[in-house]
């Protein structure tokens, strides 16, 4: 069974693009990044009204590959914003077709994935799987309670990649996931640090949710007083506030730019403030990691450092100086989604792991 060449189709629908990929197993065939202009998408009203658009582009990216889409054995989407689940591969059903359709997940376009891999399946009748969303939630008791009764800490973290990465680094030092310990940290626009305990993500923080490091575009942890001092100083609305939070902060706001490379250009040139914030982003990361080093009991198989800014040999030299004394560091730069989609696909159609019912 496990020899047999499957095909898939793999969808991760970002806010201005779609990207798309068939895999023969593995191996990407054919890949393409769809850019839509803002007009074109504005055109649209909502996010929800731009699925017949984006399911036409994604059909003709098929059909240009010049792929049958009768040869296609699965179709699988990128998760949206759907309720908190354990992490695994899912049939999309008829309960999360009615939750991608509905806030919170029509916020983002990533709910648009799964809703067009349900519809692409259902008419070749195939299965529509959506693996690990940004909702994956397994944190343990001690991670969810806080100092507030009644306000509990949830998981929006990159669940995908940071899953897909730690199964490849277990493949590589020939452990089983589910029987790992490890921290992986996913750095991008945002930055999330996990501990991963025998396959589940124990603890993360939430970058969504003002947690952990600042980033090139979030704030990160930042003192709370003076958040509320903010709040109430007549000078910022509710919406304001949370998009000062989530996209207009961290790197970008120290020294106007969220682009790692330019920041080490502007570095390079000698602007002594981008050095202090690069290197204060990466301490924050070092820090974080060492929290979770904690939630370990102090042992790890591996620190996973991952996404688009562990391609920066100067921000992860940062990191490793202060944390590769604690276990070794390995190296998977950017975050191949696509390729973590397939993966959930094939371990389903190859009976390597069971299907999940939302």
């Amino acid at each position: 069974m496990n020899n047999r060449i499957f095909r898939v189709l793999a969808i991760n629908a970002g806010a201005t693009s779609t990207k798309n990929g068939i895999f023969e197993n593995e191996k990407c065939i054919f890949q393409s990044t769809i850019r839509h202009d803002y007009k074109e998408l504005a055109a649209c009203g909502s996010i929800k009204n731009q699925k017949k658009l984006r399911t036409e582009l994604v059909l003709n990216f098929v059909k240009e590959s010049g792929v049958e889409l009768s040869s296609l054995d699965a179709v699988v989407g990128r998760g949206g914003i759907i309720k908190p689940l354990e992490s695994g591969t899912y049939s999309i059903n008829d309960k999360m077709i009615e939750d991608l359709s509905n806030e919170p997940a029509t916020i983002h376009a990533s709910s648009l994935a799964g809703i067009i891999a349900r519809e692409i399946g259902d008419s070749l009748g195939i299965p529509s799987f959506i693996v690990d969303p940004v909702t994956v939630d397994e944190l343990c008791p001690q991670a969810r309670l806080t100092g507030i009764k009644g306000v509990e800490r949830q998981t929006i973290f990159h669940a995908l990649n940071s899953k897909a990465v730690a199964r490849r680094v277990c493949k590589k030092i020939g452990k089983k996931y589910e029987e790992s310990r490890l921290v992986v940290a996913h750095m991008g626009g945002g930055i999330t640090v996990g501990a991963h305990l025998d396959g589940r993500v124990v603890d993360v923080n939430s970058a969504t949710a003002g947690e952990g490091p600042f980033s090139p575009e979030r704030s990160g942890g930042v003192p709370l007083f003076s958040i509320i001092e903010m709040c109430y100083s007549g000078s910022y609305s509710k919406v304001e506030i949370m998009d000062l939070i989530v996209k207009k902060s961290g790197m970008q706001m120290h020294i106007e730019t969220s682009d790692l490379r330019k920041a080490e250009e502007m570095i390079t040139g000698g602007d002594s403030y981008a050095a202090l914030v690069v290197e204060t982003m990466a301490y924050m990361v070092a820090k974080e990691i060492g929290a979770m080093f904690a939630v370990l009991s102090g042992r790890a198989d591996g620190i996973i450092l991952t996404g688009g800014l562990a391609y920066s040999t100067l921000f992860t030299n940062y990191i490793k100086e202060r944390v590769e004394q604690l276990a070794t560091v390995y190296m998977c730069p950017g975050e191949d989604e696509l390729l973590a989609l397939a993966e959930g696909a094939l371990a389903v159609l190859r009976k390597e792991r069971a299907v999940k019912q939302y």
